[in-house]
């Protein structure tokens, strides 16, 4: 019995560390650094969705310069219409 609660009380401990450890390693998103991927479209929509606490209405992806940009039009509650671009290789939003 004893040992089957230090087996537990070790396991905890790791699998707490681990919960720890993994977030500090991940990459910030919607930030693409040298050697990681560009942000999807879907990832792009996602984050204005959440930005802007609106609806994402159309979705088109352009290439401006050698770099794809998403341009989204967004809809809130109150019926305003506007349109955002994202830069697919770091995040920003224009």
């Amino acid at each position: 019995m004893r040992a089957l609660v230090t087996v537990i009380a070790i396991v905890s401990v790791m699998a707490g560390t681990c919960a720890f450890v993994a977030p500090a390693l991940a990459e910030p998103q919607g930030h693409a650094s040298a050697g990681t991927r560009a942000m999807s479209l879907d990832e792009a929509v996602s984050m204005a969705e959440r930005r802007f606490h609106a609806r994402v209405v159309r979705a088109d992806s352009q290439q401006e310069s050698g770099r794809t940009v998403y341009v989204l039009r967004l809809l809130n509650d109150s019926g305003r219409v506007w349109t955002v671009r994202v830069d697919a290789a770091t995040g920003a939003v224009h």
